[in-house]
């Protein structure tokens, strides 16, 4: 198939992003496990620094990918969801000298090579696989072509029957823990945490972002190995507003690394960026250079995070999607932005949002009405 066949193909498949509450029993892995076993287990072939969590899991991706790709590593990274091509959803990157870090997204005959892969094995099997299933297996089979020397991937939703959870990841990332897909993984916070704590396997090392002492529990109840704490392990001790970023000063179990700038708004995002380093030195076992943390991070770029696409007038596209990820984006902007006289508020949700307190979390009042 060319590409727009492919892609054709892809969209004729159940869309579990596109359901306002997707069901639990949709969550399995039994189908794509069936699938990469007669691709002969791409997915095995590297190893993988897995990240689930609330929000900020794809910043942090983008940020561990750039600084291993910094230290000169091939890295293949899988997000969701994409803004505006799918092929964002599967990227490579990797050194183009000295420092400099590329990130590419799959090219559309990569893309449609892998999906026609894919197709041919539905077919064989007699399965029907999700549109999440799909792409999955077609970045782990298009990883294991390039021969990456790792992957980053992160969670599609929850973490234990998420179809990314087929692999066994070197490292396992939590970012935070707050409500969202409550129908689907909660109905509590304690659901939640204990859903997304299945990415943890025998072996792994736990990088957990969530400090609330209950929710931290049952993450580390999970893991056999040693873990990485954000706060006590792993932060910041300086995490500043600088011109077009943050300056942050952060801190991992091996090391201190000061005076790094980081393209992106939002205190937020000094938790993510040092959840991203403490996973990269774990997964190398020692410090990173603080030149080649420097380099990785002054390149990341987060579209859809806080991004400011226009300046006059000033206009920002965030993909905030629960009330938590709401409230953190209103108050960047606050602090990046507070000197802007007047804000208008375009906002769009899916079916099954509570439209009054995502609005109330964005401060919609102080907007104008006309």
């Amino acid at each position: 198939m060319d590409l727009p066949a492919a892609l054709d193909w892809l969209a004729d498949h159940i869309n579990l992003e596109a359901r306002p509450s997707p069901r639990a029993a949709d969550l399995r892995l039994d189908d794509i496990t069936r699938v990469l076993d007669l691709m002969g287990d791409p997915h095995r072939a590297y190893p993988v620094i897995h990240i689930t969590g609330t929000n900020g899991k794809g910043s942090t991706a983008r940020m561990a990918t750039a600084v291993l790709a910094a230290s000169g590593l091939s890295v293949g990274t899988y997000t969701s969801p994409h803004l505006e091509r799918v092929n964002e959803r599967m990227a490579w990157a990797g050194p183009r000298g000295a420092g400099t870090v590329v990130a590419e997204p799959i090219a559309d005959d990569a893309l449609a090579d892998a999906l026609s892969a894919v197709a041919a094995i539905e077919d064989l099997l007699d399965v029907r696989l999700t549109h999440f299933e799909i792409l999955t297996s077609a970045a782990f089979r298009w990883f294991a072509d390039v021969a990456v020397d790792l992957a980053v991937v992160e969670v599609g939703m929850g973490g234990r029957h998420d179809a990314t959870n087929v692999v066994d990841g070197q490292v396992a990332v939590v970012t935070n823990v707050s409500l969202d897909h409550a129908d689907a993984i909660g109905p509590d916070l304690a659901a939640i945490a204990a859903t997304k704590a299945g990415i943890v396997k025998p072996g792994s090392t736990l990088v957990l972002g969530e400090t609330e002492p209950a929710l931290a529990a049952l993450f580390r109840a999970h893991t056999v190995s040693a873990g990485r704490a954000r706060g006590t392990d792993f932060g910041w001790t300086s995490n500043r507003l600088a011109v077009g970023g943050r300056a942050l000063d952060l801190y991992t179990p091996g090391a201190r690394y000061d005076g790094l700038f980081l393209p992106a708004h939002g205190p937020f995002q000094g938790d993510n960026a040092a959840a991203a380093l403490a996973a990269a030195e774990a997964f190398f076992g020692k410090p990173v250079d603080p030149d080649v943390v420097g380099a990785g991070f002054s390149q990341v770029k987060l579209p859809g995070r806080l991004e400011v696409v226009g300046h006059g007038p000033l206009c920002i596209l965030d993909g905030a999607h629960n009330p938590a990820g709401a409230r953190a984006a209103a108050a960047a902007i606050n602090e990046a932005f507070g000197t802007a006289q007047a804000r208008v508020l375009v906002v769009g949700m899916l079916r099954g949002r509570d439209a009054a307190e995502m609005l109330e979390a964005l401060n919609a009042r102080a907007a104008p009405t006309t």
